[in-house]
């Protein structure tokens, strides 16, 4: 595996965390799944919010952003309620969202897991039912399939955690 660096965002890497995210939807768009990121999603706004609130990581190889990713620990308001399945614990856990890639490097999951396992045992992940690539990437890295969440625009997602 190549030699990555993984940081927290700042605000002068907005501008190449738009690039990979306009990225990542025109990939989605591509592989079938057109409705998850839909709008622009994520909006600016959003993103830096996590910039701002440490949440948001970007991963670098010889000093360039390949990748980007929010991980935060504590409760997630969209996984409060869970239909058509449950939460394997109740303990603290770390949330996963919005990773994206810009298709240069590969592996980019694993090392996100992995870093993320560095700071808690305990993930959580969810995904839209058209991102059959990202479901695949979740079941590889051992998560088990919990249920169905619900995000803020009313749109299911399927739950997956892992201790």
């Amino acid at each position: 595996m190549q030699s990555l660096d993984i940081n927290r965002a700042k605000p002068e890497d907005l501008p190449r965390i738009m690039q990979i995210y306009e990225y990542a939807r025109n990939f989605m768009k591509e592989t079938g799944n057109e409705s998850q990121w839909k709008n622009n999603y994520p909006p600016k706004d959003m993103i830096m919010d996590d910039i701002r609130n440490g949440n948001l990581y970007v991963i670098k190889k010889e000093n360039e952003i390949h990748a980007v990713f929010a991980f935060m620990i504590g409760s997630e308001p969209t996984y409060q309620k869970i239909s058509q399945g449950r939460w394997l614990s109740d303990t603290e856990y770390g949330t996963l969202h919005r990773i994206a890639g810009d298709g240069k490097i590969h592996g980019i999951f694993d090392v996100i897991i992995t870093f993320c396992l560095n700071k808690t045992n305990h993930l959580r992940i969810d995904t839209h039912n058209n991102n059959k690539i990202m479901q695949h990437l979740i079941l590889k890295n051992r998560f088990q399939e919990c249920g169905i969440i619900h995000v803020a625009d009313g749109s299911p997602r399927i739950a997956y955690e892992k201790i």
